[in-house]
């Protein structure tokens, strides 16, 4: 399985006890099934490897994590730093206006007043607010994802309609 059909779930920050155990340090809120899996794909030298899972428990952002075949210190010291991904049809469905950065790629977004204005190129994740950014006669346009914002999303039309503030759109195209 490749990166591009998964979703990131967060991080091996360090190992837990002695019987091999790691702490997965979960950066994912859209993903809150994790004592439900069977296993986690660790990134290893950029190869998505499965490893399975003996006993989970989830506590705040972390997970503690067992995996089969690993049952010692040493074993498990081999899987800090490494990045945890599951397959994107795990990822709960998302309705209404919300929607996952994935899901959106190549959507047009077409605003109130200005109509269409290109099709969504990259969602860009900021620690306080996320933004769409369309890229319109070689000039990027960064959309706030806000519900003020955001109108609809239209799947069926792979369209996002949104009403921009007076002014951002002009901000973007006119400089």
């Amino acid at each position: 399985m490749t990166k591009d059909k998964c979703f990131y779930v967060g991080k091996i920050v360090k190992t837990h006890g002695l019987k091999g155990e790691v702490t997965l340090r979960i950066d994912n809120e859209q993903f809150d099934d994790i004592e439900e899996l069977n296993y986690f794909l660790l990134d290893m030298s950029d190869k998505l490897i499965p490893f399975f899972i003996e006993d989970i428990v989830y506590h705040s952002n972390k997970a503690f994590v067992l995996f089969q075949d690993l049952k010692t210190l040493e074993a498990a010291s081999q899987l800090v730093g490494k990045n945890a991904y599951l397959p994107l049809e795990l990822l709960p469905e998302k309705s209404g206006n919300d929607f996952y950065s994935h899901e959106v790629a190549d959507y047009l977004v077409v605003d109130e007043e200005r109509g269409e204005l290109g099709k969504v190129n990259e969602i860009i994740e900021y620690p306080t607010q996320s933004l769409i950014q369309i890229i319109k006669d070689d000039k990027e346009v960064l959309i706030p994802i806000h519900d003020d914002i955001i109108k609809e999303v239209n799947r069926e039309e792979k369209k996002i309609y949104i009403k921009a503030p007076n002014g951002l759109i002009d901000m973007y195209l006119e400089s």
